[in-house]
């Protein structure tokens, strides 16, 4: 377990000492999308700041643009109002620095490759050594409770077991954030829990920076220090909730009334996002 502990522990940069820094930072940023039909506004407006450490979930309704934000995090789509900043850096030099792991909606893992040269393919276009790639994924399957598995085609797992897979695969070159794209949502919910019970003692391990999309209310408020509501589209900020429940976080703690006080914040601030809808 310590060598897995090693890889968590990244150093901190000498700008980076002290007070939590801004790991993402968004100032009045909007997305037009140019359309046969006309434009579409996807963001207006968004204000967010995210510091290290953070896990911050978006939740609201489909269309809302809480994929459309990350993917400007991730320099896949491009803003075209306001600014962005990730880890202090442009998105594209972000993405060139390397600075974020993306975990999709579904696996993606190459059918072909075992679980081990799926979890070795960004290393190997990074230009790892074969030493240090056998180190990592032997970390990072360990990471999420995989080991054993690298021998193993993607179709001999499990769903469950194909998205953490996905997961190592975001955390194999050590990146600060982690960006996750409602990675939990076609599971069912018994292995919806058991993952994010998984996910929440990562974060806790690792110390990512975690960007996090759900649809799922009690996902959102479980996981996340941080809870930011989106309205339909032009995708606005209605809400940005504070979690106050503790670090540690059993699966029993959705029945308390400190969890369903923020869940009702949450649904409250869900619905006042419709009074935008045009």
């Amino acid at each position: 377990m310590q060598e897995a502990t090693n890889l968590c522990n990244k150093p901190d940069r000498s700008k980076r000492m002290n007070a939590p820094y801004s790991v993402v930072s968004a100032k009045n940023l909007s997305l037009t999308f140019e359309t046969n039909d006309g434009p579409v506004h996807a963001l207006s407006n968004v204000n967010l700041e995210v510091k290290k450490g953070d896990f911050v979930s978006f939740i609201g309704p489909s269309g809302c643009g809480k994929t459309t934000f990350l993917r400007v995090i991730a320099d896949l789509e491009k803003h075209t109002g306001g600014e962005i900043t990730v880890n202090g850096l442009t998105p594209e030099d972000a993405r060139k620095a390397r600075s974020y792991g993306y975990v999709f909606q579904a696996a993606a893992l190459y059918p072909w490759r075992t679980i081990e040269n799926n979890i070795a393919l960004p290393l190997e276009i990074m230009g790892y050594s074969a030493a240090e790639k056998k180190k990592r994924i032997e970390q990072t399957l360990e990471l999420v409770n995989l080991s054993g598995f690298a021998k193993k085609y993607p179709w001999q797992l499990s769903g469950g077991m194909q998205q953490r897979a996905s997961i190592a695969r975001a955390l194999a070159f050590d990146a600060d954030l982690l960006l996750m794209d409602e990675p939990f949502g076609a599971l069912d919910e018994i292995v919806r829990d058991h993952l994010n019970s998984e996910l929440l003692k990562l974060w806790a391990r690792t110390n990512k920076t975690i960007c996090f999309v759900t649809h799922s209310i009690p996902e959102a408020v479980y996981l996340s220090t941080k809870i930011v509501v989106m309205s339909p589209r032009p995708g606005r900020v209605t809400d940005i909730i504070e979690s106050t429940l503790p670090k540690e976080r059993p699966l029993d703690i959705r029945e308390t009334p400190e969890f369903l006080e923020i869940a009702h914040r949450v649904r409250e601030g869900l619905k006042a996002g419709h009074s935008y809808e045009e």
